[in-house]
Parts: C-alpha cells; structure tokens; sequence
C-alpha cells in the first residue's frame, strides 16, 4: 500500500512538473495564434490585440504588456464629437387611377385624381462637429430636403439641428445646433498629406448602429466621381478599404493620429470593402462658403462628355452603328450640348474634342471639369476644338451651375 501511494505521489508531481512545462509552451503557441484562439484565452486577448501589435513605433513587448492601441487613442481624441444624425421628411403622393384608360379619363374627367395620405420618410446619416457653437459637417444627401433634422451626441444628449447651407454638387452640408459653446470639436487634418497605404480609420453609425469603428487604409487617391459612377458630382474622393455602409455617411475617416482627413459619402453597391471619402481640405473650404453664404456657386458650361484616345475614337469609327464620326485624337469629346447654355451659345457641337482651354492641353473630362471648377464665374474660357479636320477656337463664358447637368 505504501509503494503505492508513493508511486501515485510521484506521478501526480510528474504530471504536474509536466504539466507546467506544457503550460508554458502552450502560452507561448496562444500568443502565435491569437487571431483563431482569441475567445478561448480572453485574458491574453486583450495584450495582443492584432491592433496594437502593429502600432506605429510600437514594440512586441510594448504591445504584450496591454498598451493601447493607436487605433483607440485615435477614436477617443474624435469620438465624442461625432455625431448621429436622423432625418424626418413628409410627403404626398397623388394617383390617377385607370387613367392611362381613354375610357376612364373621359368618364372621370382629366383633371380627376386622389391624394394619398401623406407619407413620412425618415433617413440616418452621421456628422462631426467642427465648432464650438454647434456646427456639424456632413452630407448633403444625409439631410436635403428634411422637414426636420435631429442631432444626437454621443453622449446622449439631443438637439434639432438647422440646416445652414447645402452643396449638392460637392454633396456636403452644415447644420447648426445650439447646445452652448462648449462642444468637443474634431481635429481637422490635411488631406494634402494623406499618401496611399496610410492607415483609414471611418467612425459613424452605419446601418443604425452607433459609434461604431472600422479601420482600413488608403487605397488610392484622386479617384474621381465620373469613375466612381457619380456624373452628377465634382469630386475627387478618397478610395479606402474601410469598411463603409449606408450609415456611416458624413462621418469622419480618420489618420492614425485621429485628425479628419476625409468624410464618409459613397459606397459602391457592386463592390465589397470600397468606400469613397471627399478630402477634409476640399471640405474645409466648401464648409467656409456655406457657412457665409449658406450656398456655393459653381461655373459650368453645359455639356456632357467623356475622355477620347486615339484608340477609343477608332472603334468608334470603325463601328457601322455609330451615330458619329470623331477625330482619332486625345483630348474630351462632347456627347451632348445642354440646350441653351454658355457651350449651346457659343457654338459647341456634339462631336467636337475639346483640346485646349486658355492655351492649356486638355486630355481628360477630369481636367477639363476642374478647370471649369476653378475659374470665375462670368469668365471668358478660350476654348479650341477639333470638328472633323478643322480646329475651332470658340470663347465660351462661365455661367452659374444650378440645375443643368
């Protein structure tokens, strides 16, 4: 009985020496494999947060030992200055029934037809205060049109916000809440500065739910809103892989120093993981006008058009179904001249390469729109096209861009 029991004794501190040096192997795998052992060992978990382990200037050790992460450090310096914003909009609806009948429009008279009872639409965007006295930057889709705007702070706190000034071409828009003069305020960067491969860190409420981070990086810059599939726009967006989603509009996207360096505005229903954000210096300086003026003016033209290669002009040429005939060159071809005006005026017609404007070389419709974009309004552009095998010069003069295309 006695050899037994110490046989039993030696096995057990067997087992448990044995035990120990698994013990420490095993602690030393869980930290390789964190990633897929996270939930299994919460207390390391925290202490090697994949976040934290690539911390810019951070060491392994600093990271096992549960420092936080610059991702957090760049979210707390934000955060509270983020807000929700909801929007609430009434409309009626009118309805001719079997009115598309010859019969029932004789019987029942042309002007015959019933109101619906009135509709209420409610939408939820996000935004971030960029003031003390109240001003929020966000989007202008998040809020046009809204009967009544709701801005709700991170910490509960609930105010109506007054839209101050919309920019539809820019897609941006102020709102103005009165909650004293002691809001947290974003720290505005300088999207100048942003290069591809920085990190990307989008804050906002996608989908309902609040105060909610993703983190990315930046995927390219200058991509511009032709591209992006939105004609309607003069931008050049941000591309990151930060997860964005209906929600997340006019919040911030942060750098990993938690400055704004652009707002939350597209994403790409076809594609996964791309999100589109409007640079924070293009929006400093929209915000500034509207806050002055409450709108912002822009020139344009008055036309439709795309950018033309040699090559692109040849298949076009070479195609029996073509409705046209263009000059195999680079430059920006005009597919449609918007009736009456300035380029209707001046004589341009669909067909002709615009290849220069004020003795500059024009090989884009992006270059193109952003010399338009920054000249005055009422100037007079020298415009030279190519029509056939002529060359054209036309003077073209700038008007104010409201609801032509």
């Amino acid at each position: 009985m006695r050899f037994f029991k110490l046989r039993h004794s030696l096995r057990q501190l067997t087992s448990q020496a044995l035990a120990i040096i698994l013990g420490v192997t095993l602690t030393v795998s869980t930290l390789w494999v964190l990633p897929a052992q996270a939930e299994l060992a919460p207390n390391v978990g925290a202490a090697t947060d994949a976040s934290e382990l690539i911390t810019p200037g951070q060491s392994p050790a600093n990271a096992a030992i549960g420092s936080t992460s610059f991702v957090t450090a760049a979210v707390n310096r934000v955060g509270k200055a983020v807000v929700r914003i909801d929007t609430e909009r009434t409309i009626t609806r009118r309805i001719d029934p079997f009115m598309e009948d010859p019969f029932f429009r004789r019987f029942f008279g042309e002007g015959f037809s019933q109101q619906l009872p009135p509709e209420q639409l409610r939408g939820l965007g996000s935004g971030f205060i960029i003031d003390k006295s109240g001003l929020v930057l966000t989007n202008a889709h998040v809020v046009d049109k809204a009967d009544k705007v709701t801005v709700r702070l991170k910490d509960g706190r609930t105010y109506e916000g007054k839209v101050q000034g919309i920019d539809e071409v820019t897609d941006l828009a102020v709102v103005k809440i009165n909650a004293g003069n002691d809001l947290p305020v974003a720290a505005l960067g300088s999207s100048d500065n942003v290069q591809v491969g920085d990190w990307a860190i989008a804050v906002g409420n996608p989908l309902g739910f609040d105060n909610t981070v993703t983190l990315g990086i930046v995927s390219t810059l200058k991509r511009s809103s032709a591209q992006v599939g939105i004609a309607d726009k003069r931008l050049d967006f941000i591309q990151t892989d930060a997860a964005i989603n209906p929600g997340n509009s006019g919040g911030p996207l942060l750098n990993e120093r938690g400055e704004v360096i652009g707002i939350n505005t597209a994403i790409r229903p076809d594609a996964m993981g791309i999100g589109f954000a409007i640079p924070i210096d293009k929006a400093k300086a929209i915000a500034a006008q509207l806050q002055r003026d409450g709108r912002v003016v822009h020139p344009y033209l008055g036309v439709q058009m795309l950018t033309l290669t040699p090559d692109l002009a040849q298949q076009n040429n070479t195609d029996p179904n073509s409705p046209m005939q263009i000059p195999e060159i680079n430059g920006v071809v005009v597919i449609r001249v918007v009736p009456n005006s300035p380029a209707a005026t001046a004589g341009v017609r669909r067909g002709d390469v615009i290849v220069q404007v004020d003795r500059e070389t024009v090989t884009s419709a992006e270059q193109l729109q952003n010399l338009v974009e920054n000249s005055r309004l009422g100037q007079a552009l020298q415009v030279k096209v190519q029509r056939g095998n002529q060359t054209q010069m036309l003077s073209i003069r700038t008007a104010e861009l409201r609801d032509a295309a």
